[in-house]
């Protein structure tokens, strides 16, 4: 029986077998859009190169308050196009500075600069609730044609889904690795702050007809923090979030772009319904990918796997190809594996997505 592309990945995700291998994309980036294939829509993209189409949608309610005001102002004469963004609370302001180009945007200013600023976003920072009725809309919208995908909220301006990574997007990363050794506690007062915020949220989902939501991020990647880190600052409060988002009949991916080997039963504790993006050594991660499937337990989807950096440029269709069924034959036999790239990309050759695609769909099972 052929299912939908919708129930086909469910199926997946819910540890069974669908009528074939499910393939997709993580995001489709607008510059690879503009660039490659002529500014088509997310949605012409997937329909161009027959995969199962995700949307993602991420609709927030979230409270006005004049105690948390922010400003935006451009800051010329930058390479980039850079603008500072300022918050204004009672007791004192805070403030980021952000640039972007045609790729991505990254903090260049962190927001967190003393210790003592968190105290200001735990007192008046906003909580933002998901909008169940525009998601809703959104759902009804595709029905069975794509998988509505979320992610948990992350902080206002620039964030990551999981609660360590956005510490690490406020205050940076190796400053927050360093406060784990001089001033632990601190650490987990911020991620208490932090947590929080995505709580609310997490509460705020039942009813919303979303197929899955993210969680997690690179910053608790193990080629950037050790598994004990791992464990004592990132564990415990995602694994709450997972339980409040199960709670509320979600089902949840925790996204580790990176270094995965090292802490993958350190994942699979927290009971996510998925993991991603299993990155191979050859993107900078270190992911053997027959390895991890043997050691992530089998009810748990498996999504990405695919080396887009060696596969969707610089190679031929035949390669790409055997690379997809390479994949196919070490972790996706038995169900429960999604095919993706691991992660975005921005520059690749839409003959070699095109095989990706076709070649994925002749993996049935």
């Amino acid at each position: 029986m052929n299912l939908s592309p919708k129930q086909r990945m469910l199926t997946a995700i819910d540890g069974g077998v669908p009528d074939r291998l499910p393939v997709t994309m993580h995001h489709v980036q607008p510059y690879f859009l503009d660039k490659y294939m002529n500014g088509i829509s997310n949605d012409g993209f997937f329909g161009h190169f027959g995969l199962d189409p995700i949307v993602w949608a991420t609709p927030y309610k979230d409270e006005m308050s004049d105690k948390w005001r922010i400003e935006t102002e451009d800051i010329p004469g930058q390479d980039y196009q850079a603008k500072r963004h300022t918050i204004f609370t009672p007791e004192g302001n805070l403030s980021t500075v952000i640039q972007h180009n045609d790729y991505t945007c990254w903090v260049m200013e962190h927001l967190v600069k003393d210790k003592r600023d968190i105290d200001l976003i735990g007192k008046y920072a906003t909580s933002p609730v998901c909008d169940t009725e525009a998601v809703n809309s959104i759902a009804a919208d595709y029905g069975e044609k794509a998988l509505i995908r979320g992610h948990i909220c992350c902080f206002d301006l620039f964030g990551q889904p999981g609660t360590w990574q956005d510490a690490a997007c406020l205050f940076g990363i190796e400053k927050l690795i360093m406060a784990t050794f001089d001033d632990p506690q601190w650490v987990h007062s911020f991620l208490k702050i932090l947590q929080k915020r995505k709580k609310d949220y997490s509460k705020s989902l039942k009813g919303a007809k979303y197929d899955i939501l993210e969680l997690g991020g690179g910053d608790a990647s193990s080629t950037v923090i050790s598994p004990k880190i791992f464990d004592e600052y990132v564990a415990p409060y995602d694994a709450e979030l997972i339980k409040i988002v199960h709670d509320a009949d979600q089902r949840i991916v925790y996204h580790t772009c990176g270094g995965m080997m090292p802490i993958l039963e350190n994942i699979t504790v927290m009971k996510p319904d998925a993991m991603e993006t299993f990155t191979p050594s050859g993107m900078g991660g270190d992911v053997d990918l027959a390895e991890a499937r043997k050691r992530v337990p089998a009810d748990i989807c498996m999504i990405g796997g695919f080396d887009q950096l060696h596969f969707f440029t610089d190679c031929t269709p035949e390669q790409t190809r055997a690379e997809v069924r390479r994949c196919f034959e070490v972790a996706g036999q038995n169900g429960a594996f999604i095919l993706s790239p691991s992660d975005h990309f921005f520059d690749a050759e839409p003959e070699l997505i095109m095989a990706f695609a076709d070649e994925a769909r002749k993996c049935t099972y």
